[in-house]
């Protein structure tokens, strides 16, 4: 889970609130602002699922309401509120995971979010994919990652497909540590590599970044 510092909602998405007077319920709105928001929500997550870290695809991610909107006194149109979580697309029998599993569950004293600064810091990652709480008494973070479904296998298999280039032992130390270095870079188009921090956990030590 990487760290996400807000910033601002899109002025635009301001002027609409002030301007739109009566606001269909969240479930039903559609349009360009929509995707404006969502747009933007990507871009200050650098690309990546707010909770998993995978690559997010248009069609395939939605926004993410870190407090429930059924919770009561909940603004659905909060932007601070908003997150973007992978997994639109629910094929029957496929595991659900990070938003769509997590649904309305929301506790705040056992769930570690991306908008806390130290929950980089909260886990811990193995080189063939999984995830668990970097200190084995952090219950919070063993919650989340069970709320989330963080450590499912096939989370945990895209995890270790990911780190596959990295263990490869044709690589040298130097090409290692210049691979490492630039995937812990943003892209050119404001992008994170997927699964940022678990290339970070395991591998930052050889950065130069």
């Amino acid at each position: 889970m990487k760290f996400i510092n807000k910033a601002n909602e899109p002025a635009e998405f301001t002027e609409w609130k002030k301007s739109s007077g009566s606001r269909p319920p969240f479930r039903n709105w559609r349009g360009r602002m929509k995707n404006r928001v969502k747009a933007s929500l990507q871009s200050e997550q650098g690309g990546i699922c707010c909770y998993c870290e995978i690559g997010l695809q248009q069609e395939d991610s939605h926004i993410e309401h870190l407090r429930p909107v059924s919770d009561e006194g909940v603004d659905p149109y909060e932007y601070s509120n908003m997150l973007c979580s992978c997994q639109k697309i629910f094929e029957t029998g496929a595991p659900r995971h990070c938003g769509g599993l997590k649904d309305r569950w929301y506790d705040p004293a056992l769930f570690v979010t991306p908008l806390q600064q130290d929950c980089e810091k909260r886990f811990a990652f193995t080189g063939d994919g999984h995830i668990r709480p970097f200190s084995e008494t952090d219950q919070a973070a063993a919650v989340t990652i069970e709320k989330l479904g963080l450590d499912i296998p096939i989370l945990v298999a895209r995890r270790k497909g990911a780190l596959e280039p990295y263990l490869d032992p044709a690589i040298s130390h130097e090409e290692l540590a210049t691979f490492v270095s630039k995937s812990l870079e943003k892209s050119a188009d404001g992008s994170f590599s997927p699964f940022y921090t678990t290339i970070r956990y395991l591998f930052g030590s050889l950065s130069s970044s």
